[in-house]
């Protein structure tokens, strides 16, 4: 029995069922866009920790300042036994964040977490309770975030009954025809049949939707959302988790619309992998909670500090934001070629901000009808050739990339010739 086999049976024993594995491989090492298994393969990772590498596995700054913290110690609990690096990363955050005015930071765990958050500051800040979400959206496994969370298998079935004041309105797909006037008179209605704009507390919305399938927001559609928020008292958050940190050519991809929110969530990308998370937003919303109110035991673990520390340094010094750009125009580029050649059509539409991209596969050009099984086919299939993919969309249809942004040039262009090779396979 091959090793990789061998680990998969002491998983099935050992780990919940519920805990999902795409691959049937272990890693043994990794190193920025690139991964090893047990048994010595080799494969490019353009999943990246679920998004969560922007800096790619092992940067050398990174280890550099975890090794160094966790010889001065580990853990504290910043609650009883605070620490410098909470408050260095504080003022980098809000010094970074485009909030309307001076900012204030919450350091937490998760992603999670920080939507969870985000809902009680904004909760305690306007008095209501009403929380509008879209559909599609991605936004936590918690059960309060699961309520959020605009897709039921996997995440909601079976889990209910879900907490309550949480409303969903449609978000705009352009290729599918849902536009932008739709979408924006959709939440007029839903404050005339479900609840007054004077008892919603926050609009929750991801500037690039993530799980529903790397879409991002039309720029009239955020200006129409701060409209609304603005004329209602309704604070916006924007989750980042997913698409901040640089992934969508500027730091937060809500920048790219021109719109400032009253709170930012990020997490993932952050810290280069290690548990960590952030809501910041206006200091007068910030404020708004009673000391002790907000807080966790792991919240801003000094590990996880001084790699985000070492991540906002890694982002400027290696000029990643343009890189970011960079590397969504050249596997654009690619993918096109490959769309646009003969018996190719199944790639109905090349989508996203920066190096956070999105192609989104269909049976066939004129009914756009979503190729869910063709998607998996070409998943597996890269993956047998040594690249590894994820899916997005309502119908797991979209091929998702999130690519380290310190990925080299060859490394992508690799991956293209992987991509010629099995969509060569998968034709039908």
């Amino acid at each position: 029995m091959s090793l990789n086999a061998a680990l998969d049976e002491r998983r099935k024993a050992a780990v919940s069922a519920g805990a999902s594995m795409s691959f049937p491989i272990y890693v043994d090492r990794a190193q920025n866009a690139e991964l090893w298994d047990v048994e010595g393969r080799r494969y490019i990772d353009f999943i990246g920790g679920m998004g969560a590498l922007a800096v790619g596995h092992s940067h050398a700054e990174v280890v550099a300042a975890v090794q160094a913290q966790l010889n001065r110690f580990s853990h504290t609990f910043f609650g009883s036994a605070p620490y410098e690096s909470y408050i260095q990363l504080a003022e980098r955050l809000n010094e970074r964040c485009k909030v309307g005015g001076p900012a204030k930071t919450l350091l937490l765990t998760t992603g999670a977490e920080a939507v969870e958050n985000a809902v009680k500051i904004s909760r305690a800040y306007t008095k209501r309770r009403g929380i509008i979400v879209f559909g599609g959206a991605f936004h936590g496994r918690t059960l309060l975030t699961m309520a959020m969370t605009g897709k039921v298998n996997p995440y909601k079935q079976s889990f209910g009954p879900f907490p309550g004041s949480i409303y969903r309105a449609p978000y705009p797909d352009l290729y599918r025809g849902v536009g932008v006037e739709y979408c924006l008179s959709a939440l007029e209605t839903l404050f005339e049949t479900e609840i007054e704009p004077s008892a919603v507390a926050a609009i929750v919305i991801e500037p690039l939707i993530g799980e529903g399938g790397y879409i991002p927001a039309p720029d009239e559609f955020m200006a129409g959302i701060r409209r609304l928020c603005d004329r209602h008292g309704i604070v916006l958050v924007a989750d980042e988790v997913q698409c901040g940190m640089g992934r969508s050519g500027r730091l937060f991809a809500i920048e790219h619309t021109g719109v400032e929110p009253d709170l930012i969530l990020m997490a993932k990308s952050l810290a280069a992998g290690l548990p960590i998370a952030a809501v910041v937003g206006k200091a007068e919303i910030m404020d708004c909670v009673g000391v002790g109110g907000l807080g966790g035991t792991y919240a801003g673990n000094p590990l996880a500090c001084a790699a985000a520390l070492a991540v906002l340094d890694i982002i400027d010094k290696e000029n990643l934001l343009n890189r970011a750009q960079e590397v969504g125009e050249r596997l654009k580029a690619g993918l096109r070629r490959i769309q646009k050649k003969k018996n190719r059509s199944v790639i109905g539409d090349i989508r996203g901000l920066g190096a956070m991209i999105g192609v989104e596969l269909v049976e066939d050009e004129e009914t756009r009808k979503p190729a869910r099984s063709l998607t998996l086919k070409m998943i597996k299939e890269a993956a047998d050739r040594g690249l590894l993919l994820a899916s997005a969309g309502r119908h797991f249809n979209v091929l998702r990339f999130l690519v380290p942004l310190t990925t080299s040039d060859a490394i992508i262009d690799e991956s293209l010739t992987y991509h010629r090779r099995f969509h060569r396979c998968c034709d039908r």
